[in-house]
């Protein structure tokens, strides 16, 4: 079985607007991850992927790629901790949440 990971990425582009978030929430659920995902102020996307470890990297090529009307120019990805899992609201798999 895989190792259990946190990521936690921010995606750059035509990112708002398009559906990104509700791209991310299905395709989360859909690989069974929990997490969240926020649209940011200055126009990103960010995001936290828990799962096991080829999952989050599925899901995380899923962002690069995005919905059908978004435009990817960079996508930023780091390990993530227990403090970037925090905003996930409890009883939910995967939270979108308010901009930031």
């Amino acid at each position: 079985m895989n190792q259990s990971v946190i990521r936690h990425v921010i995606v750059q582009g035509r990112v708002q607007g398009v559906g990104f978030r509700a791209f991310v929430e299905y395709e989360a659920v859909a690989r069974g991850l929990e997490g969240w995902v926020r649209n940011r102020h200055e126009g990103t996307v960010e995001a936290v992927f828990k799962g096991e470890e080829t999952v989050v990297l599925d899901m995380i090529e899923a962002c690069k790629r995005g919905p059908f009307a978004a435009r990817v120019d960079a996508l930023h990805q780091r390990d993530g901790d227990a403090a970037d899992f925090r905003p996930h609201r409890s009883g939910e798999l995967f939270s979108v949440l308010p901009t930031a």
